[in-house]
C-alpha cells in the first residue's frame, strides 16, 4: 500500500502540515521576502532572519527551511550559513525558553479542556429563574461558568415599551453612530475605526425596516450611543439588577445593540465579565471556554480567525477540535458571558440588547493579547 502525502495548506503566513489525523505541523511561510533578498544578495535581510528563527522555534527541520528559501530563490550556501548560525544564536535559544512555556499553558488549557468535556453539563447553558447575588458569585461569575437568568427583566418598561417604531418617534431625531459597510471588510471589527457613522436614528431606522437580513450596518457596544445626551431617556426604561451591578456606574459601562436580522459579531472574547439583556428578537450565540483557546486561531487582540457558522477547516484544522454551546437568547433573558469566553453572535430577528460590565463584583484583569501577523 502507497504511504498518502502529507496534505499542505497554506494560511499565509502560516503553511499547516497534516501528516495523518494526529499530526500538525506549521510553518511560518516566506511573505514576498525574495524581493526583499534577491538571489544575488550577499546577505539576508532582517524578515529572512526573522523568518528563519521562527519556523526553528516551531521546531521545523533544517531541511525544509532550506527548500524554503531555495524555492525562494536564495543561495544553498548563503541560506545553510544562515540557518546554522541561526541554531546556536543566543536570541533564538531564549526564544525556545518562552516557546515550551507557552506550550506547557496550552497543554494545561487542552488537559482542563478534556477533562472539562466529560460532564453531563459540558455542552448547556442552565437556564435559572433569578439567583440571590450571592449563589451568582458563589456558583457562576467565581467559577467562570456562563448562565442564562430568567425573571430578572420584569421591572424593565423596555421590554413593553421599546421597538423600531418606538424609538423612531422618540428619538427618531438623535444622532448616533453606527458601523457601516462592513460588508466591504472581513475584518470590520478589528477595524472599526474605519466604519464609524454618525446617523440620525430616524434615517437608521428606516434603512433597518426595508434591509431585511443584513450585516451590513449595526449599532454595536463600541458606538457608545447610551453616553449620549440625547439617548441616555432610554436608560430610564431599565431596572439594572441591583443585586448584580453597581447602578451608580453607568457611563462606559452600559452598551446598546440595535440592527436587522442577520448582524454577527465575529468570534471573539471579552476582556471583562457581562450580562448580555435581551429586549427585542432573538440572538443565537456560540459559546467556546476559554481551555478551547488553543483550537481558536487568536491571531489579533481578543478576535479569532475562525467563522464557526462557516469554518474553513483546510485553513483552520485545529477548530475541529473546539466545542461550541449553542444557546438561543430570548426577549426577557439574561445571558452571563464569563471573561474570557469566547462567543459568536448571531441576531435571528431585528434585535435590541444591552449590555453590562458594571458589576458589584471585581471585574479588572490584566490581558496579553497578540498581535500575530500585524505590524
Amino acid at each position: 500500500m502507497n504511504e498518502s502525502k502529507p496534505l499542505k495548506i497554506t494560511l499565509p503566513p502560516l503553511q499547516i502540515t497534516l501528516q495523518d489525523e494526529q499530526q500538525v505541523s506549521l510553518q511560518w511561510l516566506p511573505q514576498n521576502l525574495a524581493a526583499q533578498n534577491p538571489p544575488s544578495s550577499g546577505s539576508l535581510s532582517d524578515s529572512w532572519k526573522t523568518w528563519i528563527a521562527v519556523n526553528q522555534l516551531l521546531k521545523q527541520s533544517d531541511n525544509s527551511i532550506l527548500q524554503s528559501m531555495v524555492e525562494n530563490g536564495i543561495d544553498v550556501k548563503l541560506a545553510l550559513e544562515e540557518i546554522s548560525q541561526a541554531t546556536n544564536h543566543p536570541y533564538v535559544k531564549a526564544g525556545e525558553q518562552f516557546v515550551q512555556q507557552l506550550q506547557k499553558l496550552e497543554s494545561i488549557l487542552k488537559i482542563q479542556n478534556q477533562l472539562a468535556s466529560l460532564s453531563t453539563q459540558a455542552h448547556k447553558v442552565p437556564r435559572i429563574h433569578r439567583l440571590s447575588r450571592q449563589e451568582f458569585l458563589e456558583f457562576y461569575y467565581v467559577k467562570n461558568t456562563p448562565v442564562i437568568l430568567t425573571g430578572i427583566m420584569q421591572k424593565w418598561a423596555a421590554l413593553h415599551l421599546w421597538s423600531p417604531d418606538y424609538l423612531q418617534k422618540q428619538y427618531g431625531y438623535a444622532e448616533v453612530e453606527v458601523q457601516a459597510e462592513r460588508h466591504t471588510d472581513p475584518e470590520y471589527e478589528i477595524n472599526l475605526e474605519k466604519h464609524r457613522k454618525k446617523i440620525l436614528l430616524k434615517e437608521y431606522i428606516d434603512w433597518i425596516k426595508q434591509a431585511g437580513s443584513s450585516n451590513d450596518y449595526y449599532m454595536v457596544a463600541n458606538n457608545k450611543n447610551l453616553d449620549r445626551e440625547e439617548m441616555k431617556g432610554l436608560l430610564n426604561d431599565l431596572d439594572i439588577f441591583p443585586d448584580y451591578l453597581n447602578p451608580d456606574d453607568k457611563k462606559g459601562r452600559i452598551f446598546f445593540w440595535f440592527g436587522p436580522a442577520g448582524t454577527i459579531t465575529p468570534l471573539h472574547h471579552d476582556p471583562v465579565n457581562l450580562m448580555l439583556a435581551q429586549v427585542v428578537g432573538r440572538k443565537r450565540i456560540k459559546l467556546f471556554s476559554p481551555q478551547q483557546t488553543p483550537f481558536l486561531y487568536n491571531q489579533v487582540g481578543v478576535f479569532s480567525k475562525v467563522d464557526p457558522e462557516n469554518p474553513d477547516l483546510k485553513k483552520y484544522p485545529l477548530f475541529q477540535q473546539a466545542q461550541p454551546i449553542e444557546v438561543i437568547l430570548e426577549p426577557g433573558e439574561v445571558l452571563f458571558i464569563p471573561v474570557g469566553w469566547w462567543h459568536h453572535v448571531k441576531s435571528l430577528d431585528i434585535s435590541i440588547s444591552v449590555s453590562f460590565t458594571n458589576f458589584i463584583f471585581p471585574n479588572h484583569y490584566e490581558w496579553k493579547n497578540p498581535i500575530f501577523g500585524r505590524s
